[in-house]
């Protein structure tokens, strides 16, 4: 039994159809082409796997307007410096500042910052992240964060972040990877998004 939607006659509803007349069709003038149409929600969208072996930043660019979840994940990624790492977000270019985040291990709080969303307590050249962060909008072009990450020197310690970002101008289209100094250099590793 198939419901038959046409856009001169109408739809058509499948015999026997609870509160539907067997095989009555209803009128509409409001017509919808459903060919090559997205559907939006459902479904999470993966990003291209970026190689966190150099440069200052890792974006990733293009997220389509109505997404309301972005999970960045983290494979062995390091930097050769002690600069925290953050995540700086954007609606057409990246914002710098007006962030509150916090990071922590092991009940010990630091890592406080207003430039990005920040992802670990404290670092090291020798500290290797594994993990992800979920960035989540909360209403008004203004997003929040969370995470879930591993950050291993020697040894493996549960790194706890949280924070917020300023309202952006319009949705967010963009998501940077970088360190509080924006000099360190990324030396190892793979980032990655999923959307949706």
């Amino acid at each position: 039994m198939a419901t038959t939607i046409s856009g001169t006659a109408g739809v058509t509803f499948p015999a026997g159809g609870l509160g539907n007349p067997a095989g009555a069709v209803v009128g509409t003038t409001d017509t919808q082409t459903l060919t090559n149409k997205t559907i939006q929600g459902g479904a999470i969208t993966s990003g291209t796997a970026v190689a966190s072996t150099s440069g200052t930043s890792i974006d990733f660019t293009g997220i389509p307007s109505w997404v309301k979840r972005i999970t960045v994940m983290f494979d062995t990624v390091s930097t050769n410096g002690t600069s925290l790492m953050q995540i700086q977000v954007g609606s057409g270019s990246i914002v710098t500042t007006g962030y509150a985040s916090q990071g922590t291990a092991g009940g010990l709080s630091s890592g406080v910052i207003t430039t990005g969303l920040c992802l670990l307590q404290s670092t090291s050249a020798a500290t290797v992240l594994d993990g992800h962060i979920v960035i989540t909008l909360i209403g008004s072009n203004k997003y929040i964060m969370s995470s879930n990450l591993a950050s291993v020197n020697g040894t493996q310690i549960g790194q706890y972040a949280g924070g917020a970002t300023p309202a952006l101008a319009g949705a967010l289209d963009r998501v940077r990877i970088t360190t509080v100094n924006g000099t360190d250099t990324f030396d190892a590793g793979s980032i990655n998004i999923l959307y949706e």
